[in-house]
């Protein structure tokens, strides 16, 4: 009799002991103290989804430095054009101005220069090359933003199947699993995290994406205004005469032209 009540008396003592360590483990398997933490708990997916936060860092600061409006479009390119331009009507040094100046809005301005004096509609259709050619350079690198921004959640996915997979393949090997927790935990704590850091680089992604996207184009619509007034002042021989030209197109039923950019 004394036999059976130490027995039954161990089972009691130790079944909390088992249960303390079980949550113990498990607490252990979800406790995060530093981002290193945070992505070792993430699986193998981590790497992957790292690597596109660390892509996405470098070209919205590469895209940041790059469209700077001073960059683009200096504050003193356009007096300085056309101070060569009036009076003895340099174009060898506008040229050289523009070629000195390297700006976006420089190239489009020269690309235009050189046909100054022939037809308006091949300076026109030089500038709007010229134009095209600066706005693809203007959005270089977004398209990466947006692939990133529609990878990374699948990523995400990805990782959180490996990590389901990973919970039932428990389940499935050991009897016991289905009612201890802390076997599950790193399996579903894997799921969680892969699908947490996916969504977290994809949302700044598509985010910058738009942001850049819409200042190219503002940059881009500022340019395309100059090159108008550029093109209507000097390819028509001042504002009196494009005037002139205008009301003389409207009466012939003919449409004023301009020079655009593609965004």
């Amino acid at each position: 009799m004394l036999e059976l009540l130490d027995t039954i008396g161990a089972m009691l003592t130790t079944a909390p002991a088992g249960d303390a360590a079980g949550a113990a483990e498990a607490a252990e398997a979800v406790r995060i103290d530093s981002v290193f933490d945070f992505v070792m708990k993430g699986g193998i997916m981590m790497i992957p989804i790292g690597l596109c936060s660390l892509v996405t860092l470098t070209v919205v600061i590469e895209r940041l430095v790059s469209l700077r409006r001073r960059r683009i479009i200096p504050a003193g390119f356009l007096p300085g054009l056309q101070k060569r331009l009036d009076g003895a009507g340099d174009l060898p040094g506008a040229l050289a101005y523009c070629r000195k100046d390297g700006s976006s809005v420089a190239r489009v301005f020269e690309a235009g220069i050189r046909r100054l004096g022939g037809p308006i509609d091949v300076v026109e259709r030089n500038i709007q090359e010229a134009g095209q050619r600066e706005v693809l350079g203007l959005r270089k690198h977004l398209r990466v933003l947006s692939v990133i921004a529609a990878v990374s959640p699948l990523l995400g996915l990805l990782g959180t199947i490996f990590g389901m997979i990973t919970a039932f393949q428990t389940v499935a090997t050991a009897a016991e699993a289905l009612g201890r927790t802390e076997l599950l935990a790193k399996g579903i704590y894997e799921a969680m995290i892969t699908t947490a850091a996916g969504l977290i680089v994809a949302i700044p992604a598509l985010v910058c994406y738009h942001w850049l996207s819409a200042k190219v184009q503002k940059l881009v619509m500022e340019i395309d205004a100059m090159s108008y007034e550029f093109v209507e002042d000097r390819a028509t021989g001042g504002p009196r005469r494009a005037a002139a030209t205008k009301r003389a197109d409207a009466a012939d039923g003919i449409g004023a032209t301009r020079p655009k950019m593609a965004t």
